[in-house]
């Protein structure tokens, strides 16, 4: 019996790290996504794609190339930007793959937690603040709140830093946000008069928001923050809490926002089989996280 080579075609996925190890967690999560092979490159740099694609996809007719992938990874945001876009012009013709960026795991995070906070309210209109922003998950969720109409202030310890952060944004998505120095408990609740919604995106260990700012806050309806690692961002809320309620208002641990990345990471990676011109960034993981 004859078995149609479509059946018996393997999901490849191309694994482009700007790391010197490609990293293990991406590598395990394709698998456990509906990738049959993994091909791993570490330390890879904008010079390099362009072989790698060729690789990928002469081996493939054009009819064949949604078998095949290319993720693109690495602790290095800046770094996995310009190897998705070295990807893209290495593509021609009917020459190409579906392929996603989500380095540091900053779309996939930022997606969860934008989704997360939607469905606590409208987020058109609404004042959001991201405490400690100017990170790769904070930067990509104020690309989110804006694009969905909110309102969106980055805080940093130095105004100066926020304020580029927020020029970087407008020049790169087209959104603007407001710049916000918090270096305390003062500057924190200051940089929060009159928002609805708060999310923290700052270092491991550190927490940003004191239960005592947001606990009587006026405004305020939902919480989120992204810091698994005790002392947790948001003091009084618990990392696995998903959608809680406490002191009147909707809060989501870093676990509670985890969840839904790991759901939005898997869905992704089996999207990018499913045809050969899907370019996952911020915006397309987004949709997919809303639609979850």
């Amino acid at each position: 019996m004859n078995v149609p080579v479509e059946a018996t075609m393997k999901k490849v996925l191309l694994q482009l790290d700007s790391d010197r190890h490609p990293s293990a967690f991406d590598r395990i999560v394709a698998h456990d996504a509906g990738a049959d092979e993994v091909l791993s490159y570490g330390g890879v740099v904008p010079g390099d794609v362009a072989p790698l694609v060729h690789g990928a996809i002469f081996t493939r007719g054009p009819g064949d190339l949604r078998h095949t992938a290319i993720w693109i990874g690495g602790s290095d945001v800046a770094a996995g930007d310009a190897l998705l876009e070295a990807a893209k012009k290495a593509f021609f013709g009917p020459f190409r793959v579906s392929l996603m960026m989500d380095s540091n795991g900053c779309n996939t995070t930022a997606a969860a937690a934008v989704a997360r906070l939607a469905t606590t309210m409208d987020l058109k209109g609404q004042r959001v603040v991201i405490l400690a922003g100017t990170g790769p998950v904070g930067v990509r969720a104020a690309v989110l709140l804006a694009r969905e109409g909110a309102s969106v202030t980055l805080t940093s310890r130095s105004l100066d830093r926020a304020r580029a952060a927020g020029d970087q944004l407008k020049a790169r998505f087209g959104v603007e946000v407001e710049a916000a120095e918090a270096r305390d408990d003062a500057g924190v609740a200051a940089a929060l008069t009159g928002a609805g919604a708060c999310l923290t995106a700052g270092a491991a260990g550190t927490t940003l928001l004191r239960r005592s700012v947001w606990a009587a806050h006026p405004t305020l309806r939902a919480l989120a923050d992204v810091n698994a690692v005790p002392p947790l961002g948001i003091e009084g809320v618990e990392a696995a809490d998903k959608g809680a309620e406490r002191e009147g208002k909707r809060v989501f641990g870093a676990l509670g926002v985890g969840g839904l990345k790991m759901k939005v990471h898997k869905t992704c990676v089996a999207r990018l089989f499913e045809r050969n011109d899907e370019v996952l960034d911020v915006g397309g993981i987004y949709q997919i996280a809303r639609s979850i």
